[in-house]
């Protein structure tokens, strides 16, 4: 078992992120087995969970746009989503085969006006989520990550994480990536350079 100062944050790993889902990461229900065995060794397990109203502002359907385009938000350049993650929707449900016995589980992305990547803040990287005063509460310091996707919600709360002075690993065999345009890549390099151990 891991000190009482380590937690492992559990991200997204949801119906509609994984094969068949309206957002689907290649192979997103394969990590699954290896995700609910790691919780085994952690006394703290903290969950995420994307969680947006119909409508939401970063969906392409709400824009009229095709989805993975671009548009321009007072917080800076957001991709527009197929609809994904409603609500009370299957989608929005955790995988089946998920272990969803952790200590907390955080919804993000449920303000119609701003998405939210991280599990620390809104994608403005000012309104938090409240997660961060939850674990300092706690006296936890040092975070696993795993999840969906690696280049987007893991990456930005990975890095959010690290400025925030937590110990940051981001266990990638345990992780699943979009990939769009080398995000991937993109992702690894900084989640590095912000001081994250990428294993």
């Amino acid at each position: 078992m891991r000190a009482a100062n380590e937690a492992l944050i559990v991200i997204d790993i949801q119906n509609d992120f994984c094969p068949g889902g309206a957002l689907a990461v290649a192979g997103g229900d394969e990590i699954v087995p290896g995700v609910n065995a790691l919780m085994g060794d952690f006394a703290s397990v903290i969950l995420t969970q994307d969680w947006h109203p119909s409508g939401h502002s970063s969906f392409a359907s709400t824009h009229g746009a095709a989805p993975y385009s671009t548009t321009e938000m007072p917080y800076g350049t957001q991709v527009l989503w197929p609809d994904h993650c409603i609500q009370g929707t299957d989608g929005a449900a955790f995988h089946k085969d998920l272990v969803t016995k952790g200590d907390l589980i955080i919804r993000k992305g449920f303000n119609p006006r701003i998405d939210s990547y991280s599990a620390f803040f809104e994608n403005d990287h000012v309104t938090p989520t409240g997660l961060e005063g939850y674990l300092r509460t706690r006296g936890i310091d040092t975070l696993t990550m795993i999840g969906l996707a690696t280049d987007f919600c893991v990456n930005f709360s990975a890095v959010d994480a690290a400025k925030l002075g937590f110990n940051v690993t981001v266990r990638t065999d345990l992780c699943r990536a979009i990939d769009m345009d080398g995000s991937l890549a993109a992702a690894i390099e900084g989640m590095k350079a912000a001081g994250v151990e990428v294993l």
